[in-house]
């Protein structure tokens, strides 16, 4: 379970544990959010706890029914495609973006970061999958210089979250993305084409499975 950062406000600290916990898929979809049981899970005030719940409503990682319901987001097909095609859109870019700044230190850390993903997948942990795998982007991404597009792709992977988590028990991985390690390739090669089509091809394979299913 994802922990407060104690350094921070209440309000804030409970928000990013909750933001958290919904991208790293915690919670499956449809899964009903409590004001109370928030405050419950982070030990935390009912202040700070619906603070974070509306927050994330407004973010769209959370859905409000109009009896008031607050649940994790059950994605349509048609949506999963829709965010699928975001992320092929801006994740390529974003990495095409990173590439001139690319240095062996960026190399070695996203090697590392496999290597953990891989350490989750024989642990069958599909929450730390989910965390290490957005965690390699998101490393990658941060040398883009681009934080408004960064933003953009977060705020999709936060809505994607749960449905990640669906999509993880069904595709059954044995080891990291073989599209992961075509990325490193292509960034030590400082070969830009290779290095947008591993990343498109590897945030839009599993989605686009389930959005066909």
């Amino acid at each position: 379970m994802v922990e407060l950062d104690l350094s921070l406000p209440a309000h804030e600290a409970v928000y990013r544990a909750l933001r958290a916990s919904v991208m790293h898929g915690e919670m499956q979809p449809g899964q009903a959010v409590t004001i109370r049981g928030v405050a419950s899970k982070f030990n935390t005030s009912m202040t700070p706890a619906r603070d974070a719940v509306r927050r994330l409503s407004a973010e769209g990682a959370l859905s409000i029914s109009s009896t008031g319901r607050v649940a994790t987001p059950e994605l349509s097909h048609e949506r999963i495609e829709e965010l699928a095609s975001i992320r092929a859109l801006l994740e390529p870019e974003l990495a095409a973006r990173a590439l001139p700044r690319a240095h062996m230190n960026l190399l070695e850390r996203l090697s590392n970061i496999n290597s953990l993903i891989d350490q989750a997948i024989v642990k069958d942990d599909a929450v730390d999958y989910i965390r290490r795998n957005l965690e390699f982007h998101r490393t990658l991404y941060l040398r883009a210089q681009a934080p408004a597009m960064l933003a953009l792709i977060e705020t999709v992977w936060l809505q994607l979250g749960p449905t990640m988590r669906a999509l993880y028990a069904q595709l059954q991985r044995r080891e990291a993305s073989h599209n992961h390690r075509l990325a490193i390739a292509a960034l030590r090669a400082g070969d830009e084409p290779s290095l947008k089509l591993a990343i498109r091809a590897d945030v839009t394979q599993g989605l686009r499975m389930l959005s066909i299913e």
